[in-house]
């Protein structure tokens, strides 16, 4: 992986296919899902929603591993990640402070974090190993954002706080101060940019960088669905190779 912790891949012309046939699969899912919205009604979550095997292959259409700087291994379904006109917008959901930080910081978030319990602990209990974006439509709304770097310095703040703990048991240890206090630090320290892709390329995230999304925009565009990207992230086997591999 690239040192700011991102690449863009394509495009491709089997990139381009997996999408086409991924975006069938996907207006067909908005069309008869009974899945509320977020945010106000303008964020579809759709884990798991597309139909992909194992193999990433959706609708006869092969998943494009030779395009890809991957290394083929099982994949769960995919993530349809689907943003409306208008994200954010405040919901019963969210709490105030909760909507101000995914309204000005693109609900920053380091994947794999969940919270845990009644004090909502952060603890890493999906450990995956990359994160791949693929746009499913031509859109400029709302594209994916990074903290360049950012990769390094949640890595080693996480590896710190850890130290202490064997390594069989991180995936058990609240991480929550820490993790908040390194945010800070790459808010402080790191670039944000924007990432947005069309039909037929492929983003490619450390799986430790820290990203978001954007806020829809005046003048953003859309077709009538929304924004839409399949997002594959399949998981190591434990959090200790999550923290140590390249």
């Amino acid at each position: 992986m690239v040192d700011p912790g991102w690449q863009k891949i394509g495009p491709d012309p089997v990139i381009l296919a997996w999408a086409k046939a991924a975006r069938k699969s996907a207006l067909d899912i908005l069309s008869t899902t009974t899945e509320p919205w977020r945010c106000g009604g303008t964020w579809f979550v759709g884990v798991d929603a597309l139909p992909n095997g194992p193999d990433g292959a959706i609708n006869g259409t092969p998943f494009p591993w030779g395009a890809l700087p991957l290394t083929p291994e099982p994949l769960h379904r995919a993530q349809l990640s689907v943003i409306g006109r208008g994200y954010p917008q405040p919901s019963p959901q969210e709490s105030p402070a909760a909507f101000a930080f995914r309204r000005d910081r693109d609900a920053a978030h380091l994947d794999g974090l969940l919270a845990i319990g009644p004090e909502k602990a952060r603890m890493v209990k999906e450990p995956h190993g990359w994160i791949l974006g693929l746009p499913l439509n031509d859109s400029t709304a709302s594209p994916l954002t990074v903290w360049e770097g950012s990769h390094e310095v949640l890595r080693a703040a996480l590896l710190k706080a850890l130290s202490a703990h064997p390594p069989e048991t991180w995936g058990d240890v609240d991480i929550t101060e820490a993790y908040q206090i390194a945010r800070k630090q790459v808010f402080a320290t790191c670039r944000r940019i924007e990432l947005p892709a069309r039909p037929g390329e492929a983003t490619l995230l450390h799986r430790l960088t820290l990203h978001g999304v954007a806020p829809w925009k005046p003048g953003d565009t859309a077709p009538p669905e929304g924004r839409m990207i399949a997002y594959l992230r399949p998981q190591f086997a434990s959090t200790h190779h999550w923290l140590t591999a390249p």
